[in-house]
């Protein structure tokens, strides 16, 4: 047998083996398979859907000197940056006053708060419950009655713990926020709901915006006041200066709350010092009140407070009471107000609104919330208007009488209704010889409640600030087929393809085999 001849003969024996019917269904099976275990795999990969984890859900309790009111926010599970792209999704005003009053009976929290806690259940879904966190920050009212009365505020927090442990939700303490913390809370939630943190370009993914500045915030509690803002150079002013995080970014904030300096604080301290100038301790007349109107107040209301203590008369009885008679004059009720800001204590230093308080100058457009927006809107105003604007509406609502008052109002309330002139002045001197705004800078103050649906108030920012330490979740990669089903796919048809690929050897082989015998046969034949 010539080897030359036999390697010659060996494809073309192969050839002709593979050619018969077993070979042929072999071969078919065998590309089969091979085409399938590569289309299987491309479809797994190029179909698949990225689906997003859902939603998580936050809940934040702003415990107010005044009232509480709940918010439920809720944001995408994966996050972006750290941080949660936030919305408001619901909100309930707690009945009754702030948490603060409940100091002498601490127990009865639980009823005002089980009405709007069962309407937040209903919003978030029940499987959910357990994973919600709830957050309640305390302000400028719990900051007072601590340093009035330090027992008393801590068991109103153990209260509070104690009716949380019972609810479905996960509860993450009661703290008292300071007021640098809710000052730079409203400043991240004004600059967050305006844009200026994140945006959607045009292929809806979020992105920060290019070359966006940032505004200020102005915050009117009860208790306290707050102004955020970037200064010109944040270096300057080390101690009020807090530094934020957000989205990748870090932002130099100034930060002051003046405490005392509230709406409600700052009428008591009026009202205080209106009976400490009047000839008699009985009948007082308030010239930021309506003309006719007349209201009896307990000297405890407005001077048993903290933040009336210097203007407790010696003869202080809590119980005693004070008639206060509204004769609506507005020049007299400037020059009352005036009195409530000690301006001496920055001895003409222009980086010194009141107080002896050190402040950059003010930088860009602000944001006025809460307290400025209710008064701005009984007075007919809205967004931004000049000073003079202001001004003029101001004397003209002081000078109504108390009967005139209640047509003019949007939404009449006598508690607050009586209140507005005073407030209007008070905001004035705040804004205009406290911050240093003037014409020119005034029309720079956007005076809002809300963008869209979302409040303007600090819970949201530290609704924002708190999911930097909420884990964010990856997001769901959801396959055309199962795992175990691919899997399966993928080794029957590569053992097939492999089974086929041995067979068609084994038949290469067994022709060759049988080729060799009829050649050797061949060869030892005689002729």
């Amino acid at each position: 047998l010539n080897p030359l001849t036999f390697l010659k003969c060996l494809p073309f024996c192969c050839f002709r083996m593979l050619t018969r019917t077993p070979g042929v269904v072999a071969q078919v099976f065998l590309f089969l398979s091979i085409v399938l275990v590569i289309a299987i795999a491309v479809i797994q990969i190029n179909q698949q859907h990225i689906l997003s984890p859902g939603l998580k859900y936050g809940i934040v309790f702003d415990a107010g000197s005044s009232r509480t009111t709940v918010y439920v926010y809720e944001w995408p599970a994966e996050k972006e940056n750290d941080t949660g792209v936030v919305s408001q999704n619901f909100k309930c005003n707690v009945k009754g006053p702030g948490i603060s009053s409940y100091e002498s009976n601490p127990g009865a929290l639980a009823k005002p708060f089980d009405d709007c806690l069962n309407k937040v259940k209903e919003r978030i879904p029940v499987h959910l419950h357990k994973t919600t966190s709830v957050y309640l920050g305390a302000t400028a009212g719990m900051r007072l009655l601590r340093l009035q009365n330090e027992t008393a505020a801590n068991e109103v927090l153990a209260s509070i713990q104690n009716y949380f442990r019972a609810q479905p939700f996960e509860f993450r303490g009661a703290r008292i926020i300071t007021g640098p913390e809710e000052g730079v809370y409203g400043w991240i939630t004004a600059n967050y709901l305006m844009g200026n943190f994140l945006e959607r370009n045009l292929w809806r993914t979020w992105v920060h915006p290019y070359r966006k500045a940032t505004m200020g915030a102005l915050d009117l509690g009860g208790a306290s006041t707050q102004i955020s803002f970037i200064p010109e150079d944040s270096q300057e002013n080390f101690n009020s200066i807090l530094e934020v995080n957000l989205y990748g970014y870090n932002y130099n904030v100034y930060t002051h709350s003046f405490q005392c300096y509230g709406r409600d604080e700052a009428e008591k301290r009026l009202l205080a010092l209106l009976l400490q100038k009047s000839n008699t301790s009985s009948n007082v007349d308030n010239p930021c009140y309506p003309q006719n109107y007349n209201t009896t107040l307990t000297m405890k209301y407005f001077s048993g407070s903290l933040c009336t203590q210097s203007l407790r008369p010696a003869n202080y009885y809590p119980n005693q009471l004070v008639n206060f008679h509204g004769t609506g004059d507005p020049g007299l009720c400037q020059e009352m107000v005036s009195l409530l800001f000690n301006f001496a204590a920055c001895r003409g230093r222009e980086d010194c609104p009141f107080n002896g308080m050190h402040q950059p100058k003010v930088k860009g457009n602000f944001v006025a919330f809460s307290g400025f927006y209710y008064t701005i809107n009984a007075l007919n105003l809205s967004g931004h208007f000049s000073l003079a604007d202001f001004n003029s509406s101001m004397w003209f609502f002081c000078s109504q009488n108390w009967a005139q008052l209640q047509f003019m109002l949007p939404k009449f309330e006598e508690l607050y209704a009586r209140s507005y002139c005073f407030s209007a002045n008070f905001i004035y001197y705040l804004l205009v010889h406290g911050y240093n705004f003037d014409a020119e800078t005034w029309p720079q103050i956007h005076f809002q409640k809300e963008v869209g649906n979302s409040s303007i108030a600090w819970s949201l920012g530290y609704m924002l600030s708190l999911t930097n330490m909420i884990p964010a979740e990856g997001k769901l990669i959801q396959l055309p087929l199962k795992p175990s089903l691919f899997a399966g796919l993928l080794i029957f048809l590569t053992s097939m393809a492999l089974l086929c690929l041995l067979f068609l050897v084994y038949l290469c082989i067994v022709s060759r085999n049988q080729n060799n015998i009829s050649r050797v046969e061949h060869v030892f034949i005689p002729e």
